[in-house]
């Protein structure tokens, strides 16, 4: 498994778009519909980035997941870092939706 962060707070410019909910929020698991793309830094100083956006416009985020995990399985022991990079903008809606309903079944 790729090493983790030493904390699980989002970075600063996640936070910076939509401060009043990103900041407390601690990610432990990113669904892939959340994904934009992900890039992974090996030890030798290569970075593959994985356009995450691109494969669903495709139709290829079936086997996304799998391909995704033994790719992290295979490079475990060379992969220095994993940089997820979330679509903050569809976070951001879903959430905003999701509290709306939830609001108006409250009343």
């Amino acid at each position: 498994m790729p090493k983790k962060s030493s904390d699980s707070q989002l970075p600063p410019e996640v936070i910076d778009h939509w401060p009043e909910v990103f900041k407390d929020i601690d990610i432990e698991v990113v669904p892939l519909e959340y994904l934009h793309s992900v890039r992974v830094f090996f030890d030798d100083g290569k970075v593959w980035e994985i356009d995450i956006a691109k494969s669903k416009k495709q139709g290829l985020t079936e086997d996304l997941e799998t391909t995704l995990e033994e790719l992290f399985k295979q490079y475990d022991n060379v992969i220095n870092n994993v940089d997820f990079r979330l679509d903050t903008k569809r976070l951001k809606e879903d959430i905003q939706a999701r509290t709306r309903t939830f609001m108006k079944k409250r009343k």
